[in-house]
């Protein structure tokens, strides 16, 4: 839900900007907002695509189990932490 909000308020920021640009606002407050709209919209999509949900598969035998362990608030289900020491990937399994 905050997801979306965030989300409609860059887009309205960026709407304001070309609104702004199109009726002679000065340029530094056009900038600001296209700005403060890209960013809240980039981080927004940049969130999304960068953060991937736990799997149930374990990965490979180069994979190495941490000590760290959280409870998804999604699902409730134990999540556990695996990591890649060749190349420092981090991947989460949920418990079975």
């Amino acid at each position: 839900m905050l997801r979306i909000a965030v989300l409609v308020v860059g887009i309205a920021l960026l709407a304001l900007a070309l609104l702004a640009l199109i009726a002679g606002v000065p340029f530094p407050c056009v900038i600001w907002l296209a700005v403060i709209g890209t960013v809240f919209v980039g981080g927004i999509l940049i969130e999304r695509g960068r953060y991937k949900p736990a799997t149930r598969d374990r990965p490979g035998p180069d994979w190495v189990a941490t000590d760290e362990r959280f409870i998804d608030p999604q699902t409730g289900e134990e999540v556990t932490v695996y990591y890649q020491p060749a190349s420092g990937e981090r991947r989460y399994v949920a418990s079975r």
